[in-house]
């Protein structure tokens, strides 16, 4: 597959000497995160005694994934033109493995991912780059992308590290506003008009419990949004659990936490409650193993499912 002219381009904005890299026009964004100050450790190594080598940036960090409609394709041949566009803007590329190479299963679990659905990662099958500008060991900006396929499309996370230093702080341990929440919105109704749901990520649950946090929560923002601005729209929002536990109990739970939510979006942000169901799936319907500590973390979640508003 060749990229060919006609690229639009896709900016990591935010971090101050972040590169522009372009990708084919069927990339679609489906999720944004940008964060400052903050920390990412951007993996330098494949996994190797029970450990991935990392090495520590600290300024703003942006993330982004892309959705590509690109059946057949393979996760080199998507990292291969990002890979040569670092190159020619000066990166060095530390690590390059393919799922094999950079340890499969573990690597994957062990190195920062978006949520599913908004990143889809086969573990025997994708590409992993990391590339810094500077020295290594204290790079001004790293780079980092994963790519994975599925049969009709691929998928591409894209995270930017840049180095502020401590005069680019915000005074007083200030924390300055962050411009991405207008494209977290987007993202995030863009993935549920397109998929037809979303997971609620980062929601905060009692262990063992159905009660919702106090905190509040970007996800719940951005569906409050979208359905101020989609009054013909409505949601169920569907609980699901590990498999700790017999099933009827998982399924109450998950119940349970999808009414929390439920409740919440009624009470904070005045959402009409006949424009949302709660319902509960307990441990039938996974998205990672529950082999792992990790698959089972990312199985305890609350997924938005969108349908129309009854005639």
């Amino acid at each position: 597959m060749i990229w060919r002219a006609g690229f639009f381009w896709l900016v990591c904005a935010g971090a101050a000497g972040a590169v522009d890299l372009s990708l084919p026009p069927s990339a679609r964004q489906t999720v944004e995160r940008n964060t400052g100050p903050d920390s990412y450790a951007a993996p330098v190594g494949v996994f190797a005694a029970d450990t991935v080598e990392t090495i520590p940036i600290e300024g703003s960090v942006d993330r982004a994934v892309w959705r590509l409609d690109a059946p057949g394709v393979t996760p080199l041949q998507v990292v291969r033109p990002l890979r040569t566009q670092l190159e020619a803007a000066g990166y060095t590329i530390v690590l390059d493995c393919n799922a094999p190479a950079c340890g499969g299963f573990d690597f994957r679990f062990a190195t920062e991912v978006l949520p599913a659905p908004n990143m889809y990662v086969n573990i025997r099958n994708y590409q992993f780059v990391t590339a810094v500008l500077g020295p290594v060991e204290a790079p001004e900006h790293v780079v980092t992308i994963l790519a994975s396929t599925a049969a009709t499309s691929a998928y591409v996370q894209i995270i930017q590290a840049q180095s502020l230093g401590q005069d680019a702080m915000p005074p007083d341990g200030a924390v300055e506003p962050q411009a991405s929440e207008p494209a977290q919105t987007d993202a995030f109704a863009a993935t549920l008009m397109n998929t037809g749901h979303v997971v609620l990520s980062s929601l905060d649950f009692e262990t063992g419990t159905a009660g919702l946090g106090t905190a509040t929560f970007p996800a719940l923002d951005s569906l409050a949004a979208f359905l101020a601005r989609e009054p013909d729209l409505r949601v169920v929002l569907v609980g699901h659990t590990d498999t700790v536990g017999g099933l009827d109990d998982n399924i109450a739970l998950s119940r349970n936490r999808a009414a929390s939510v439920r409740q919440r979006l009624i009470d904070a942000y005045g959402v009409d409650a006949n424009r949302l169901d709660a319902q509960g799936m307990g441990y039938l319907s996974p998205i990672a193993s529950n082999l792992t500590a990790q698959g089972r973390e990312t199985n305890r979640r609350v997924e938005a499912v969108l349908l129309p508003v009854p005639e």
